[in-house]
């Protein structure tokens, strides 16, 4: 933050009801306002919030919120279309790490959580700017005050003196605080969400008399889908469209919609959308596609200014199947089924081809949201309408772009607890790796970042629409498997090995069964079959026979999933029909999944219904049930773990740490590679473990170094260093094995000759003991935060890319994927035979690392190569940092996109 920050730092946010408001720093010119501020309180409420009533209290705040802010001092406001509902404010004064706040809300606005949405940014501004603790005071009547504290999330500790209440409010980020911002930032959003997805009354801006135009179809698919509330156009042409009353402006209608859909050419959606406003609109669908920059910004400027929620633009629409509703506002062929899948996609295309299948499936869509061009309703916002809506129980996204990827990551996290969350991988192909120095920024690809969110949010992330649809069968039909141990039966040998290996392949395990199973089954199968796993029951099974095979595998516990491979043959009956109904109708108890598999079928996947009730998936190829089981069985075993909680190292410096940066930035403004020592002394401020060394500018220096740090075998390490060299291996800047004076000399020597007005010097290091060389490395990306990388590290590392990331900061399971994650992993845990490294130092490094990286926004990359783990112990060998200046950004702060 800057000493006087402008208007243009503006944010808007929901309060509590849904409605949207904007909060900003207060500048000279808010005077008049804040004075009418106090001037409208009752006289009860200027007590409360001045402990007595003066006529000049109200003049003495406003002057008083007005004064220039600073690092130690600031004021922000609320406002709604203008008028300023709320100021909350501190004051540092004397104190180095506390400061003063104070809080006022209009009269007639409490209980909204005005209040408590200006003290999270508050916050938010405070521990920018250092500040550790607030003091507030309040009047020990004032309870509305008093459990507005209480109910902030953070620690609250209260004294009395005489009538007062003296509040100290620590500022700490942690986990409770988090949550408490996410529950109000739910009930908001959902609020907010309201007029969108459960609108009483509908209007349409843009139906035309013209078959085959969009605006037509939206109102059509309104109308003839059966849309319980009120339905109205807007065409000042024509009274009445397809049965449906018209006005000539929204301003005309008899009554306020809650919700408009604009299919209007795109050069009058700004103007519509401010006349929807003023009128008190308080929800947009926008399917127009085609607005410049100058008409998308006068488009959300509108949206903000009235609190409007906003669809699109470019979308298809939006609906809620709901039978007490019956709203389908897009202009897709048909009308989606009502079920409890809820889908949100940005594409179109994407979303026809979704409701395609999930309709031929017999999986019905609670609501469906094509986001378009996002600007502002999200897939963030959909997971919360999913998670309260009371009808959705599958969620199935397709993001192209992530607006905040952190609070979508914690808020998924959340909800995949209660429901499976599907997505497609969009994007995957990188034109290339990006143009950067490091190993770090090199490794950590688009698909990396993306793939790290997935995975530590429990999102099933899909390849292709296909292989998302032939999950979400398994995953809406049948139960969740409690491993990967798969039982695969058929009736042709050749189907059930291509079962058998597209499991393998998947990651599942196809084991073989006890022998007393195997006992069991022969005894009820034809002669001639194979008892193993696969069970190969041959073309002469009966329907009969494959049923009680079936029954004694649903009740056998070393398998956890069952693939039933069938292929029409003569010998049972000409089209297989009575084994499928053994499939369908026998394991009708089952606590585990069932699927077919059926080379001959037409579609991909198919439900078939089951005796008893529920579905079984049939496939029409081995590798997509395999693909789709082992999404199941990662899914289960996310669920099986605890939720990771994120560790605080001891013995960590975050304050000098950010006064190392601000120095550095501040004599370097575009940024760049610490030099050796600040390099260092920002390790230290975390507790990163360092090899001793020294740094020497002349040869003297360099003989000096190496025979102060010689190791037991006397030998020492020397390594050229200019500003910007990161790759020393590749420009032959390092030096190794040199022993005694004359070999450190001529090391030198040659450095200073090759590198001859590039190096400002060298460093010298003890030559390190034998290890397994490791790598680590942040990089923060502009979107998706800090990325922490590891793996296999050494000259090698790029060529094998044998490299695993999670997103910052790291829980516990975080760190232990990590380091699982990559194949030299088996080093690690000594499986090869030499035991294992020093593990809880390496988890340690991960976490100083991570917490590094979540400190310092300005930490642009960072890069330990290579990192030498044995089982004595972890120490960063080389380090590298880039810093670049960059403004902290809150990534868990309440606001819209």
């Amino acid at each position: 933050m800057t000493d006087d920050l402008p208007r243009r730092s503006a944010v808007h946010a929901l309060l509590a009801d849904g409605t949207t408001v904007r909060i900003r720093p207060v500048v000279p010119e808010d005077r008049e306002q804040l004075h009418g501020l106090y001037q409208g309180m009752s006289p009860e409420n200027l007590r409360m919030r001045f402990f007595a009533v003066s006529p000049r209290s109200a003049a003495l705040a406003a002057d008083h919120a007005c004064a220039p802010s600073g690092p130690g001092r600031r004021a922000l406001l609320a406002e709604r279309q203008g008028q300023v509902i709320g100021l909350a404010e501190y004051d540092r004064g004397q104190q180095s790490e506390s400061a003063e706040m104070a809080l006022a809300v209009a009269e007639g606005l409490h209980h909204r959580g005005v209040g408590t949405l200006l003290v999270e940014h508050l916050v938010s501004a405070a521990r920018a700017d250092g500040i550790s603790t607030f003091t507030a005071d309040a009047l020990s009547e004032n309870r509305e005050v008093l459990r507005l504290f209480t109910d902030l999330g953070l620690r609250v500790i209260r004294h009395r003196d005489g009538p007062e209440v003296c509040c100290t409010i620590a500022l700490d980020q942690d986990d409770a605080y988090l949550s408490a911002v996410e529950a109000r930032g739910r009930i908001a959003d959902v609020a907010s969400l309201e007029p969108l997805l459960r609108p009483g009354t509908v209007a349409v801006v843009g139906a035309g008399r013209r078959p085959g135009s969009v605006g037509r179809a939206l109102l059509r698919h309104l109308h003839a889908g059966g849309f319980t509330g009120r339905l109205l156009a807007v065409n000042p042409h024509v009274t009445s469209l397809l049965g449906v009353h018209s006005y000539s402006t929204v301003g005309a209608l008899p009554v306020t919609p809650d919700l408009v859909v604009i299919a209007t050419p795109a050069t009058a959606v700004p103007a519509v959308a401010e006349e929807c406003g003023k009128a008190g609109v308080r929800a947009l669908v926008v399917v127009s596609a085609g607005l410049d920059a100058t008409q998308a910004q006068t488009l959300l400027t509108a949206c903000r200014t009235h609190g409007v929620r906003l669809v699109g633009p470019n979308c298809l629409g939006i609906s809620n199947t709901d039978p007490a509703l019956r709203l389908d506002a897009t202009f897709a062929a048909g009308h989606p089924q009502p079920g409890t899948a809820g889908v949100a996609v940005q594409s179109g295309g994407v979303g026809i081809a979704l409701l395609d299948g999930l309709s031929r499936l017999g999986i019905g869509v609670s609501t469906f949201v094509s986001l378009g061009d996002k600007y502002d309703v999200s897939g963030n916002d959909m997971l919360q309408w999913w998670e309260s809506d009371g009808r959705t129980d599958l969620a199935l996204l397709h993001l192209e772009s992530f607006g905040n990827p952190r609070a979508f990551s914690r808020t998924a996290r959340r909800v995949t607890r209660r429901m499976p969350v599907l997505t497609v991988d969009a994007g995957r192909t990188d034109a290339g790796r990006r143009a950067a120095a490091s190993h770090t920024a090199a490794a950590a690809t688009g698909t990396m970042t993306r793939q790290a969110l997935f995975t530590q949010a429990g999102i099933t992330a899909t390849r292709s629409i296909g292989e998302l649809l032939e999950t979400a069968a398994l995953f809406h039909a049948q139960p969740l498997p409690a491993g990967p141990r798969v039982g695969v039966v058929t009736n042709a040998g050749g189907a059930g090995v291509l079962v058998a290996d597209a499991c393998a392949e998947a990651g599942l395990t196809v084991p073989q069964p006890a022998a007393e199973l195997v006992d069991d089954m022969s005894a009820v199968l034809p002669a001639g079959a194979a008892v193993g796993n696969p069970v190969d029951a041959t073309a002469a099974v009966t329907e009969d026979e494959l049923r009680v095979c079936l029954d004694r595998l649903v009740t056998y516990r070393g398998i956890d999933a069952i693939v039933v491979a069938l292929v029409p043959t003569a010998v049972a009956t000409a089209t297989g029909d009575d084994l499928v109904r053994a499939v369908t109708s026998g394991p009708g108890r089952q606590d585990r999944p069932v699927a077919l598999v059926r080379l001959e079928q037409d579609l991909p996947v198919r439900m078939l219904p089951a005796t008893g009730g529920g579905m079984i998936p049939s496939y029409a190829e081995p590798q997509a049930v395999s693909r789709a089981l082992a999404h199941a069985v990662r899914r289960a075993a996310w669920l099986a773990r605890p939720a990771g909680t994120a560790r605080i190292p001891e013995g960590m410096d975050a304050s000098r740490a950010h006064e190392l940066v601000d120095g550095y930035l501040a004599a370097h403004p575009d940024g760049g590679w610490l030099a050796p020592r600040p390099c260092a002394e920002l390790l230290t401020c975390y507790g990163l473990p360092q090899s001793p060394w020294a740094w020497a500018e002349t040869e003297e220096d360099a003989v000096h170094a190496a025979r102060r740090l010689r190791g037991p075998d006397g030998r020492v390490v020397m390594k050229a260093h200019w500003p910007g060299l990161v790759h020393k291996t590749r420009h032959h800047a390092v030096h190794l094995d040199l022993q005694g004076d004359a070999q450190v000399r001529a090391a030198f020597r040659d450095f200073e000759t090759r590198f001859a007005g590039l190096m400002t010097g060298a460093v010298v290091q003890p030559l390190a003991e034998r290890g397994t060389e490791l790598f680590a490395g942040v990089v923060q990306d502009e979107v998706f935060g800090p990325l922490v990388v590891f793996g296999l590290g050494g000259t090698a590392t790029e060529v094998l890319a044998d490299h695993a990331a999670r997103l910052a900061p790291l829980t516990d399971h975080d760190v232990h994927d990590l380091i699982a994650a990559p194949r030299c992993a088996p080093l690690l845990f000594g499986e090869t035979g030499g035991g294992p490294v020093d593990l809880e130092g390496l988890e340690q490094l991960l976490h100083r690392l991570s917490r590094m990286a979540d400190d310092l926004p300005q930490l642009a990359e960072a890069d330990f190569n290579p990192v030498l783990a044995s089982p004595r112990g972890v120490t960063v060998l080389d380090a590298r940092v880039r810093l670049v200046p960059r403004r902290p950004q809150d990534p868990y702060l309440r606001r819209l996109r």
